[in-house]
């Protein structure tokens, strides 16, 4: 299941909201590689964020020729750092920040508040 299907899924509300953050959660993201470890944050008149992408052929569309890295949903979450949001396909018409707070478990038994 792609991530743009389970985004589809969450506006639906057709899975249980547990289901669909575990999907969601293992979804892989793309990203440009910075030359040195992490990840390249932009500063907008929001706060900083990292775009991320569904594809390597949006992540082209957006940087062009670039090196590149993934990761799932999940590990982005815990390798960002604090105050620094994920834009999901910037450019595209279903541009949206991912609610890093309802993904991330309160000490490891239930779900935060929250949109996905």
């Amino acid at each position: 299941m792609s991530l743009r299907d389970l985004i589809r899924d969450e506006m639906a509300a057709s899975r249980p909201r547990s289901e669909r953050l575990a999907a969601l959660r293992s979804a892989r993201l793309y990203f440009q590689r910075p030359d040195e470890p992490g990840f390249l944050v932009s500063d907008t008149a929001q706060g900083p964020v990292v775009p991320v992408f569904t594809s390597l052929e949006r992540l082209a569309l957006f940087a062009g020729p670039c090196g590149w890295a993934s990761t799932t949903v999940e590990d982005l979450v815990e390798l960002l750092p604090e105050g620094v949001c994920a834009l999901v396909d910037p450019l595209s018409p279903r541009a949206f920040v991912l609610d890093t707070e309802a993904l991330q478990s309160t000490d490891g038994q239930g779900e935060r508040s929250g949109r996905a």
